[in-house]
């Protein structure tokens, strides 16, 4: 478990499958960024969240709550790569949570994590449709490179590690 000042972030349980799809399965403008479908029906929710609880047992991703409710409004992850290096696995908040901080919580959290864990550098952030991390300064600059600085953003400093991703 990990945790932001209004956010945790943990392993997905079994009955938040129902918050996990009015929250974020269901909605077109979250899986804009991301690499998943979404789900059109209730009915198929249950087996996603079954297929995500394996997939969490293996990966350092997590669901995100809110601390105020325990509510399910997205998820997030890293991805160990090498002793030195991570990767970015996804940030995704459903439409009604952006905006309100909690990426910037969440990416804070994961880099402490990925730092904690022995990285040397930020983690790389993948890249789709021209941004990765779809920040509100993201948002706003659609260049190749777009949210593609957003751990320098928030504080990450890399001292004299050298570029990534080759």
């Amino acid at each position: 478990m990990l945790e932001t000042k209004d956010l945790i972030l943990d392993k997905g349980r079994f009955e938040d499958w129902e918050a996990m799809y009015r929250n974020v399965w269901r909605h077109p403008e979250s899986a804009r960024y991301m690499q998943w479908r979404v789900t059109d029906h209730p009915e198929d929710a249950p087996d996603r969240m079954r297929r995500n609880i394996q997939w969490q047992k293996v990966h350092d991703t997590y669901f995100v709550y809110l601390k105020t409710t325990g509510e399910a409004v997205g998820f997030a992850g890293v991805e160990r790569i090498s002793p030195t290096l991570w990767e970015e696995g996804g940030v995704c908040l459903g439409p009604d949570f952006v905006g309100k901080g909690y990426g910037k919580q969440i990416l804070q959290c994961l880099l402490d994590y990925a730092r904690a864990g022995g990285a040397v550098q930020p983690p790389n952030c993948m890249t789709t449709q021209g941004t990765s991390i779809p920040t509100r300064e993201a948002k706003k600059d659609s260049s190749p490179t777009a949210g593609s600085t957003a751990p320098q953003r928030i504080g990450w400093t890399t001292g004299t590690a050298g570029p990534t991703g080759s």
